[in-house]
């Protein structure tokens, strides 16, 4: 299964790739296998639709690469099943509740519960004087 799934992926990849060069004009810098995929394509959109064609066409490459790659026999199935239908189980999306706004405190009264007053910068600051005083002090 791991060398279908290779040459599926690969088929589909390189008939995109030679399809562009087609279309920009550089169907002569492709190999010769190439070459004769993409004049088995035009001849299938002739008769079928473009979609039909391309899956027509990947799985001649896909058969192709399959059996280059060492698979023996018809190469399995490995085109993506349609997926079944899932119960709906997404939740519609709810607005958090509001977080409380933060108090307000103003010395030793509080308004709306008790809460730390931050350092003020100038004591930081302060604190940091008094720690390079003591420092240059004691190397003296």
């Amino acid at each position: 299964m791991l060398i279908a799934r290779r040459a599926d992926t690969r088929a589909r990849a390189d008939f995109a790739t030679w399809k562009m060069m087609a279309k920009l004009n550089g169907l002569s810098a492709l190999p010769a296998d190439a070459q004769g995929f993409l004049a088995g394509y035009k001849n299938l959109l002739e008769r079928t639709s473009e979609a039909e064609a391309t899956e027509a066409c990947i799985a001649e490459v896909y058969k192709a690469y399959y059996l280059e790659m060492g698979g023996g026999g018809n190469p399995p199935d490995v085109r993506p099943r349609p997926a079944e239908p899932v119960a709906d189980n997404v939740t519609a999306f709810r607005r958090p509740a509001p977080k409380p706004k933060k108090t307000r405190t103003f010395g030793a009264a509080t308004f709306g519960g008790a809460q730390k007053r931050p350092l003020p910068v100038a004591l930081i600051f302060a604190c940091l004087v008094v720690v390079y005083v003591s420092i240059q002090y004691y190397w003296r």
